[in-house]
C-alpha cells in the first residue's frame, strides 16, 4: 500500500466510527462486559476522541507532510505491547506504526482485547492487503524493534527483554492541574471531565489539583455533579469506600460530593476516586517545577492543556514525550 492508500483507509474507518452500526454497538457491549471498567459511555468517547483527533483526512495528511513519509519507508516488523487501562489506549501506536508502512505485531493487554482486533478487521474488509501488514500474537519474538507500554515493573523487564533491539518503553504517567481561582464554573465542568473520564484511570487524567491559598473548593466539588452515576459502579464505589475508611481511620481531612474524595497530598498519583490537592504560593516557581517532572504526562489550565483537553490528543502530541513516528521512520 502507498501512503495515500493508507490515509484513504484510515479515513474509511473514521467513517464507520461516525456510522455508529448496530455492528459497532455489538462489540462496545461485548468489550464492556468483558472490562467492567469500560463502559459503553467510556468506549465510545474513546473512539469519538479518535476519530475527531486522529482519522481526519487533512490531519493525516499534514502529520506525513511534517516527517516527509513516502512509499519507499518500511518492511520492518514492529512489536507492539499494549497497555488496557482505558479502552483503545494504544491506538496512536497503532496509527503511527501503520502510517509509517512497517509492519506490526501487536500483543494486547487482557483487559482490552476485543476493540483493536474489530478495528482491524474493518481496516481489512476495506483493504484486504492489510491483513498482511497486521497480526496479533501472545508472545513477541523476532521483531526489529519494540514498542511498549506498562507499568513502571513491567517497564524494567521490557527494558530487559527488549534491550538489544531499537525500543520505546512507556511507563506510569499522570496529569496534574493549575487553578487560579478564577476559573469560570464551565471551565471547571471541563476540568471534572479530565478528571473522571474512564473513571481516572488514563495516563492523561488529573489526579493531582494545585490551587492558590484560600483556594475555594464548593465550585470545583459543584463541577463533579455529571459523575455522581460512578455511584452505580461497584468496583469504583468499592475504591470510593476503601478510600473513604483510610481517611476516617487516620483522621485525616476530606472534601467529597459523595462520588470523588479531595484529599490535600503532595503525591503527584491518586488512587482511584481520590485527587490530591496541594497549596501553592508562587505560580511561576510552580509552572518550572512540574516541566521537569518526568511522571507528569500533560499540565491542565490556564496557558498549558486547556480544561476538558486531557483526553483529546493530537496526532503530535506524543506519549511520555518520545515521538513515536519519527523512531519508526529512522530504524
Amino acid at each position: 500500500m502507498n501512503l495515500q492508500k493508507r490515509i484513504e483507509i484510515l479515513v474509511g474507518l473514521g467513517d464507520y466510527f461516525k456510522e455508529n452500526s448496530m455492528h459497532l454497538q455489538s462489540v462496545i457491549a461485548s468489550a464492556s462486559e468483558k472490562n467492567a471498567w469500560f463502559i459503553p459511555e467510556f468506549i465510545e468517547l474513546a473512539i469519538k476522541n479518535i476519530q475527531e483527533s486522529f482519522l481526519d483526512k487533512d490531519k493525516l495528511e499534514s502529520w506525513a507532510k511534517h516527517y516527509h513519509v513516502d512509499d519507499n519507508i518500511g518492511g520492518k516488523n514492529i512489536g507492539l505491547v499494549m497497555a488496557g487501562n482505558i479502552p483503545l489506549v494504544g491506538f496512536h501506536d497503532f496509527l503511527a506504526i501503520f502510517m509509517s508502512g512497517h509492519r506490526q505485531t501487536i500483543k494486547l493487554s487482557s483487559r482490552d482485547d476485543v476493540l483493536l482486533k474489530h478495528l482491524v478487521d474493518k481496516l481489512t474488509i476495506l483493504e484486504p492487503v492489510v491483513g498482511d501488514s497486521i497480526t496479533f500474537a501472545n508472545m513477541l519474538n523476532g521483531c526489529d524493534a519494540y514498542i511498549a507500554t506498562g507499568s513502571n515493573n513491567s517497564a524494567r523487564y521490557f527494558e530487559q527483554y527488549f534491550s538489544k533491539y531499537p525500543h520505546i518503553i512507556r511507563r506510569n504517567r499522570t496529569a496534574v492541574a493549575v487553578l487560579t481561582g478564577n476559573e469560570k464554573q464551565d471551565e471547571l465542568f471541563s476540568l471534572s471531565d479530565d478528571i473522571h473520564q474512564y473513571f481516572g484511570l488514563g495516563c492523561r487524567n488529573v489526579t493531582r489539583l494545585f490551587v492558590p491559598e484560600q483556594y475555594d473548593f464548593e465550585p470545583l466539588l459543584r463541577s463533579f455533579v455529571r459523575y455522581r452515576f460512578f455511584n452505580n459502579h461497584h468496583k469504583y464505589m468499592n475504591n470510593y469506600d476503601y478510600q473513604l475508611s483510610i481517611s476516617l481511620l487516620n483522621k485525616i481531612f476530606y472534601m467529597t460530593d459523595g462520588t470523588t474524595l479531595l484529599i490535600e497530598e503532595d503525591a503527584i498519583f491518586s488512587a482511584i476516586s481520590r485527587i490530591n490537592y496541594s497549596f501553592y504560593t508562587d505560580y511561576t516557581i510552580l509552572m518550572s517545577q512540574l516541566l521537569k517532572e518526568k511522571d507528569i504526562q500533560c499540565i491542565v489550565g490556564h496557558g498549558q492543556v486547556p480544561f476538558g483537553e486531557a483526553q483529546r490528543p493530537g496526532l503530535m502530541e506524543y506519549a511520555d514525550g518520545i515521538d513515536t513516528l519519527e523512531f519508526l521512520l529512522t530504524l
